[in-house]
């Protein structure tokens, strides 16, 4: 199984981008791992909030292949901790996922034809965070996940 990280935006920041590479490199040792930063649309300040969303949402859904098992994350999703997301993955990869795509939307959220789209919708927190930072949490988290499925020292319960 490869998992993908897609986020919709700008490149990573300088003060996440060290850290996003540490724990995307060490979830290597466990999965095939990338990251994909989809672009904003051109003249996206020039579009409404609906309709950059709409824009966004069209291309998230032209980018994925029919069997990525899709993990929006959304305010509204479902919160996990680091024990049941090490049980959500590894279910995934009992069940022979070829990819486990996780997506971070736009400024304004993911639209509502990419969340009905989903498989899953995972809330990191009830709080709000910068973009850049859920990127950061998000591959943290997933490596945690991994250290938890091979009962690693990392994490300690």
């Amino acid at each position: 199984m490869k998992i993908q990280f897609w986020s919709v935006g700008k490149n990573h920041e300088p003060y996440v981008k060290a850290g996003v590479e540490e724990f995307t490199k060490r979830i290597s040792n466990y999965f095939p791992v990338e990251w994909t930063i989809i672009p904003l649309p051109k003249n996206s300040g020039m579009l409404s909030e609906a309709d950059l969303k709409k824009k966004e949402g069209e291309l998230i859904l032209n980018w994925l292949q029919k069997d990525d098992y899709l993990i929006a994350l959304d305010e509204r999703g479902k919160q996990l901790n680091s024990e049941g997301l090490a049980e959500f993955i590894m279910k995934r990869t009992n069940e022979s996922r070829k990819n486990l795509v996780f997506l971070i939307g736009g400024a304004y959220g993911i639209d509502e034809a990419v969340l009905n789209r989903a498989d899953f919708k995972w809330s990191l927190s009830q709080l709000v965070f910068p973009h850049q930072l859920v990127r950061l949490i998000l591959a943290e988290q997933v490596y945690r996940a991994c250290t938890i499925l091979r009962n690693e020292k990392y994490h300690h319960s």
